[in-house]
């Protein structure tokens, strides 16, 4: 007689526990909760899965949990945060691998004792890795060193059957014509689990400046009646200012922009330079700033709201083509009303918005719409990261995805029998 599921994750040796009010996933209750201490835990989870279709929905931190739509069942919440070990880090060839439990602050805070550092700039130091990795998260210095998928050398993960497969550096198992770290990135925990990650790192750079500006978006106008009203006509282009500083000698590491009020509210834009000669390159990009009226700081530190998002509630992430921060600011402009704000990585054409978590639906939904149809028609894509409950279920998060049915075809290739965080991407994969 075949072994009931819990008796069959029982028998892994694996940590097991019954879920609690503290472990959903999007509204969704998971039965069990698996915490593996090792790759070949990992494995031994999702071939009983497997066995017994198993739904299975990987979790790091949970400082991301909540983006994406939610699965469509969870019976076992795989938590890594037992694989929270450092395995190597060759300094001197400015390597490391490790578990992907390991938060970042953690890997910062050990990385920095050698004066090195993973350049990603997360904005919740008590993500994970595999958490990072999964919902391709990266920050401001993304316009220099790259995004996650960029720094990746190597990736150990789990398939949906267990098979434990590798890619980068020391190959053991691969799957032919993959590159599963890249492919895993931006997966959502749905095409299997990341075990293990290895970086290119960089040296901590011996000096820093950040040079502010802040333009307006709007300016009074006096119509026929006599009344004076704003109107946000953007004297200043954002990509106005921000090419020439992208573009320059001073070789900024990130362009970022603030947007507390997006209502009437000026616009701030951060350069940040590391480095050699950083106060002389600083002075340099107070100076391009500046052409366009505005007075320009230089500081050591960087502005309070640096490398955070703009909010975590109800999260829009806005994607265009370079050059296109202007349009992409111009359309959320147009379709604000109320308590909005923005922020994002200006060259690297990425604004994040977040709306209140109590507008009306019907307003958040002709907002998203409206957005979309001005973004797509500019090249870009909105996604809706996290949305409160009631309003998420009136949302097409993700928009058009132009690759659907090569997604489709990933997923069947490697998760068959769907049961790594079914239905959280895009198409219901």
């Amino acid at each position: 007689m075949a072994a009931q599921p819990a008796e069959a994750l029982a028998a892994t040796g694996v940590t097991i526990r019954d879920a609690g009010p503290d472990d959903d996933v999007a509204g969704v209750k998971p039965r069990w909760v698996a915490l593996p201490e090792s790759t070949e835990e990992v494995a031994a989870v999702l071939r009983v899965a497997s066995e017994h279709d198993l739904a299975v929905v990987p979790v790091g931190g949970g400082t991301k949990l909540h983006w994406g739509r939610p699965p469509e069942r969870c019976d076992v919440l795989l938590d890594t945060c037992c694989l929270n070990q450092v395995l190597e880090h060759a300094a001197g060839d400015l390597v490391v691998r490790v578990q992907a439990g390991v938060t970042m602050g953690q890997l910062a805070e050990i990385l920095a004792r050698e004066g090195q550092e993973l350049a990603l700039d997360v904005p919740d130091p008590e993500a994970t890795v595999g958490g990072t990795l999964a919902a391709a998260v990266a920050g401001p210095r993304r316009l220099r060193y790259g995004t996650a998928r960029d720094l990746l050398i190597g990736a150990t993960v789990v398939l949906a059957d267990g098979t434990i497969a590798k890619s980068g550096g020391k190959v053991v198992k691969n799957v032919a014509g993959y590159d599963l770290g890249k492919l895993f990135t931006g997966s959502y925990g749905t095409l299997g689990v990341i075990a293990e990650a290895a970086f290119r790192l960089h040296p901590l750079p011996a000096d820093r400046r950040w040079v502010t500006a802040t333009y307006p978006i709007a300016r009074e106008q006096v119509d026929g009646h006599g009344e004076r009203r704003f109107v946000n006509d953007f004297p200043v282009d954002p990509f106005q200012v921000i090419g020439p500083v992208a573009t320059s000698v001073a070789e900024p590491s990130a362009i970022e922009i603030d947007w507390p009020e997006v209502m009437f509210g000026p616009f701030t834009v951060a350069v940040l330079v590391e480095g050699a000669a950083a106060e002389a390159r600083a002075q340099a990009v107070r100076g391009l700033l500046e052409a366009h009226g505005a007075a320009a700081d230089v500081s050591a530190e960087p502005p309070p709201w640096w490398g955070r998002l703009p909010g975590d509630e109800f999260l829009v992430e806005i994607r265009v083509p370079p050059g296109e921060i202007g349009t992409a600011m111009a359309e959320v402009s147009s379709a604000a009303t109320g308590d909005i704000r923005a922020r994002g990585s200006a060259a690297s054409a990425v604004l994040h918005v977040a709306l209140p978590a109590d507008i009306a639906p019907e307003r958040a939904e002709h907002f998203v719409a409206d957005v979309r149809a001005g973004v797509e028609n500019a090249g870009g894509r909105v996604i809706v990261l996290a949305a409160p409950e009631e309003i998420a279920r009136r949302l097409d998060r993700w928009g058009k995805v132009g690759a659907l049915g090569l997604m489709r075809r990933v997923k069947e290739r490697f998760d068959p029998g769907r049961i790594m965080a079914p239905g959280r991407f895009p198409g219901g994969i």
